[in-house]
């Protein structure tokens, strides 16, 4: 049996468009008190706070291994075997990817591999570029550098800034993320593994 883990640390409207499309979330976790968790109490899915404030905040102090491990714990008690990041804050470390190898989604504001990390919206203005879009890969340790399995072309307007750009983007993620997540749910019960749901090309 696929359970879905979706973690969050924001508003949560990736979180709203998957329970939309009518995905099985099994748990949803935070790193910090959002209306992500508020979202999901109100559709009736557990909802859990893992505030990373206990493990040293949002400091240089911030413990990372320690709540990484915490994190890997949490989810392996509620019997989570996939894990969809939905706006996740939390750079996890190396060994979260050992206990879900290969089974950890994340959507990413660009055309990976171009403009990685947490400015992809505004590199690839500052770059000048006419087309962006949306990459849902499966995760890894490597910041944004997973397997590609879909992605989706989003043209830059003149005018466009950060803000109208990366919320012409999130409208496109809100469709194609919860579609991903269900081709690869419905994959890992037939006993594939997620890439195996990768599409040929960008589109």
């Amino acid at each position: 049996m696929v359970r879905l883990g979706v973690l969050v640390s924001g508003s949560g409207t990736i979180l709203e468009a998957m329970l939309d499309a009518g995905l099985a979330i099994a748990l949803v976790a935070s790193d910090r008190p959002c209306r992500g968790l508020e979202v999901a109490k109100s559709h009736g899915v557990e909802a859990l706070l893992l505030d990373r404030r206990e493990y040293g905040g949002f400091r240089a102090s911030f413990d990372r291994d320690r709540y990484s491990r915490a994190l890997s714990a949490l989810l392996l008690e509620h019997d989570i075997n996939l894990i969809a990041m939905a706006g996740f804050g939390t750079v996890t470390a190396p060994s979260f990817y050992d206990d879900f190898a290969g089974r950890v989604l994340n959507t990413h504001p660009s055309l990976l591999p171009a403009f990685k990390g947490w400015h992809a919206v505004d590199d690839a203005l500052a770059a000048g570029v006419r087309v962006s879009g949306c990459t849902v890969h499966v995760a890894t340790e490597e910041l944004d550098d997973g397997p590609v399995l879909a992605q989706r072309k989003v043209a830059v307007l003149d005018g466009d800034d950060r803000d109208t750009l990366h919320e012409r983007i999130k409208e496109v993620e809100r469709t194609l993320y919860p579609l991903v997540v269900g081709r690869v749910m419905a994959a890992l019960a037939q006993g594939l593994e997620p890439r195996s749901v990768a599409e040929s090309g960008e589109s």
